[in-house]
């Protein structure tokens, strides 16, 4: 299997709880609280270790909640790589209202980044890469790296010969999407994210697919993903499109689905997996996550039992 690096630069302590009704005013007698590591980068390789994979876990820690982030990764078999941000690692919360089933997050902001600090990582995740490895940063970017980064890190993966998944958002992603300077092996998106990036809504999977292509035509990235929500994700490159779409599941939380997919994805990308299946396989997760209460990721048994079920089409062109 090829090696996986995943990359979290604003991970987070996540509080999960729930209330009888949530409004402004009273006290809300809270459930008790579940506490999970979080970030994205760092929810990829909990999926692939849930999936039976390994990654390797590179993250940004600092203080006493860095401290305890890092337990909850080595207490769940992360292979962590830990870097010492600056301040205080952030923590988040989500509360769901039992009287509706809404769910409101609350996310905070991560700690300010000098230039120096992020030299400093950039020169020690480049000692990491492994030559042809695949490399996922997922997750918000701290406030104060700077805006070359995201061109150093893809240069150094290219370096290494490896392949660079970037499932990012705001200023980072429209760097991604629109700086063909910047060239990522695969930009994956949400479906707000890829109608904001367009300007105009995106009603239909083939409409969806023409996007996907045309950002892989202005070299946005060799491959773009865009997730559609219940209906699965497209992928696309310059020359071809496909949909997948996953069976239909309950749904009690839609926290992780995201990370899901790309654990799922990545895992069978290291595989050598074809890319109809690998997308199978993340749309599977996804669908999976989505099961499952608060903040917990996908489960390996329901995920190998909804792969068969994800219908691959192909809309043009062929990834066979």
């Amino acid at each position: 299997m090829r090696d996986i690096l995943t990359i979290t630069l604003n991970p987070a302590v996540d509080f999960s709880t729930a209330a009888s009704f949530v409004s402004a005013g009273p006290k809300l007698r809270c459930a008790r609280p579940r506490t999970d590591p979080g970030g994205g980068g760092i929810n990829v390789s909990r999926a692939i270790r849930i999936l039976g994979g390994d990654s390797r876990c590179f993250v940004a820690l600092a203080g006493h909640t860095g401290d305890r982030l890092l337990d909850m990764l080595l207490d769940e078999g992360i292979q962590c790589l830990t870097f010492k941000g600056p301040g205080e690692t952030r923590q988040s919360l989500a509360v769901t209202d039992q009287s509706t089933g809404a769910q409101y997050r609350f996310v905070l902001p991560g700690p300010d980044w000098a230039q120096h600090e992020a030299d400093a990582m950039l020169t020690r995740v480049s000692d990491l890469l492994h030559p042809g490895g695949i490399v996922v940063l997922s997750g918000s970017l701290p406030p104060g790296i700077p805006e070359d980064f995201l061109a150093d890190l893809c240069e150094a993966v290219d370096r290494s010969g490896g392949q660079l998944l970037a499932d990012l958002s705001g200023a980072p992603l429209v760097r991604l999407a629109n700086d063909p300077s910047v060239t990522t092996h695969i930009l994956r998106m949400d479906q707000h994210e890829a109608e904001t990036l367009n300007g105009a809504p995106l009603p239909t999977r083939a409409d969806t697919a023409v996007f996907a292509r045309a950002l892989a035509r202005r070299n946005a990235a060799h491959l773009v993903i865009i997730a559609r929500g219940a209906e699965g994700s497209v992928l696309a490159s310059a020359e071809a499109t496909l949909h997948v779409a996953p069976a239909k599941v309950p749904v009690q939380s839609k926290v992780g689905a995201g990370d899901s997919f790309v654990g799922a994805f990545s895992l069978a990308l290291a595989q050598d997996a074809p890319l109809p299946y690998a997308m199978q396989r993340g749309t599977a997760a996804a669908a999976a996550a989505v099961m499952t209460e608060a903040t917990e990721l996908c489960r390996a048994e329901d995920v190998d039992r909804l792969t068969p079920g994800c219908q691959i089409t192909h809309l043009t062109g062929s990834f066979d």
